[in-house]
């Protein structure tokens, strides 16, 4: 423990740092009940609905990283400053974005100014706090923070759409940016110590433009809107330059990342936990605030308030697991969340949400909490598996596990609904073809396409688009059911060599 005298202002630097990190996070999950209102006013395709989504997590999960390796060689506070201002001007231009092109290069934008405000907060907050009790309590506040954005974002974006255009859910972060950037450049130490050393800006681009290539071409198969040979190019180019990072990982003296970690199994069954957890939750999240609005013709405030059993209780999760793992063991403890995660999915597949009683919001709140627990559980693997010198390092790939798996889960959820979707949707006859096809992309497309029909068959096909999501959701509720139910058998046998005494560091 250092003897230096505590940081005076240490605590208004937590309260500084914990606002700059609440908008990346509301960022993560605002979006989702804002979908149905921005695809109609923009005019969005289901391929740019869903790069509108999920290039956010994507670049985050690729450049979070490097991002922290860069701040960790010229400052965290020059780092978080520069974050602040390029989030700032990315949500102000992504709140008038004329189309979807902008909107998706506006995004871009904001994945930078997040990227590097996310690591920034906790160096920031190691080195203001020497005290260990104090600096336990400050993450823990960091982590609830953390949690609650998540937890509230569908819900701030809903009442947010009650009352203002789409691109509110953008522009609210704008005012806490113009407090938060003056904020940090007065309470943040001006003189920092940095690691040496040059930026290998190479090998976080071969991970970026990597991961996007096989996004690209997973959704463009998928689509159907590429040729297959652009297809498996692109997929082609996606797996060579990642294999590429990696090889440069292995022969680097200083990896960017550090892949001999995988050599625990219980740290591959965290980075697992954590990548299928958080792309089970974003996904879901996404497909019931669709069928919410789309199919049972809620308003974007609405869905919202329906969806706060499952974040609420995923917000309180990870405590719960902490106590959970301490007492009963890491193993026991992950495989069984996972367990409960996969019935309470099989059970929504099968409810009707016209008529949700009591038990939706009781199978909501129970998945959420399953899956919170998934993910810290997926923590206490991780960092419960290394020396404390390479905690950095497993924090790095813990969180990049995060991020990819929200962008993953989206992608992989959007496909494969749009996939389903096309096949149940059953068409009315003497539809034109061009809008046959339109309409069979998705509900958001349906809808797109029915304005361009005369009112008794605008009727009829947006009637057999909501038979249509309907059967999507549960299809797809199902699936990821089975996924999860599989990933708790493999897990168990993962983790068989942890101690059952093993808990949260």
């Amino acid at each position: 423990m250092s003897l230096r005298h505590p940081n005076p202002k240490r605590w208004l630097i937590l309260l500084a740092v914990m606002l700059a990190f609440l908008p990346v996070v509301l960022d993560m999950t605002i979006l989702h009940v804002a979908v149905p209102t921005l695809t109609q006013a923009l005019g969005a395709s289901n391929n740019q609905v869903l790069w509108i989504i999920d290039i956010y997590p994507l670049l985050m999960a690729g450049l979070l990283v490097p991002m922290g390796t860069l701040a960790d060689k010229v400052g965290n506070r020059r780092i978080l400053l520069i974050g602040l201002v390029v989030f700032g001007v990315a949500s102000a231009l992504a709140a008038f974005a004329p189309t979807a092109q902008i909107l998706i290069g506006a995004r871009v934008l904001l994945a930078v100014g997040g990227s590097m405000i996310m690591p920034c907060v906790l160096g920031i907050i190691r080195r203001a706090f020497e005290d260990d009790t104090e600096r336990g309590l400050a993450l823990g506040l960091w982590g609830t923070v953390g949690a609650a954005g998540a937890a509230v974002g569908p819900l701030a974006g809903g009442a947010l759409l009650e009352h203002f255009w789409w691109g509110s859910v953008f522009l609210i972060n704008v005012p806490v940016m113009f407090v938060v950037a003056p904020a940090c450049w007065l309470l943040l130490p001006r003189h920092e110590q940095t690691t040496p050393g040059h930026w290998a800006i190479g090998q976080a681009l071969l991970l970026v433009v990597g991961m996007i290539a096989v996004v690209y071409a997973t959704k463009a198969g998928f689509g159907g809107k590429q040729p297959l040979t652009v297809v498996l190019l692109m997929l082609v180019f996606g797996v060579a330059m990642l294999t590429l990072f990696v090889r440069k990982q292995l022969r680097a003296s200083v990896p960017m990342l550090d892949l001999s970690l995988f050599g625990h199994p219980a740290i591959v069954a965290g980075i697992i936990m954590a990548s299928v957890a958080s792309g089970a939750l974003a996904g879901v999240e996404l497909t019931l605030a669709q069928e919410l609005q789309y199919v049972l013709d809620k308003t974007p405030l609405q869905a919202g308030i329906f969806m706060i059993p499952i974040m609420a209780a995923a917000a309180v999760g990870g405590p719960v697991a902490g106590w959970l793992s301490a007492r009963y063991g890491l193993r026991l403890v992950a495989s069984l969340s996972l367990v409960v995660a996969a019935l309470s999915l099989g059970w929504l597949a099968v409810e009707d949400f016209h008529a949700p009683g009591l038990i939706v919001p009781v199978l909501l709140a129970l998945l959420g909490l399953a899956l919170s627990i998934g993910l810290t559980a997926s923590s206490i693997a991780i960092m419960g598996s290394v020396d404390a010198s390479k905690g950095g390092a497993a924090g790095s790939l813990e969180a990049t596990g995060y991020e990819l798996g929200t962008g993953l889960g989206i992608t992989l959820f959007g496909v494969f609904m749009s996939v389903i979707f096309g096949r149940n949707l059953a068409v009315p006859v003497g539809l034109p073809p061009d809008i046959a096809d339109r309409a069979a992309v998705s509900m958001g497309d349906t809808y797109l396409a029915a304005r361009q029909l005369a009112d008794d068959q605008a009727v009829v096909l947006v009637a057999a688009g909501k038979a249509a999501f309907s059967t999507t959701h549960s299809v797809l509720l199902l699936t990821t059911a089975a996924l999860i139910a599989g990933l708790a058998v493999l897990v168990f046998f993962l983790l068989a060599g942890v101690r059952k005494d093993t808990a949260p560091h």
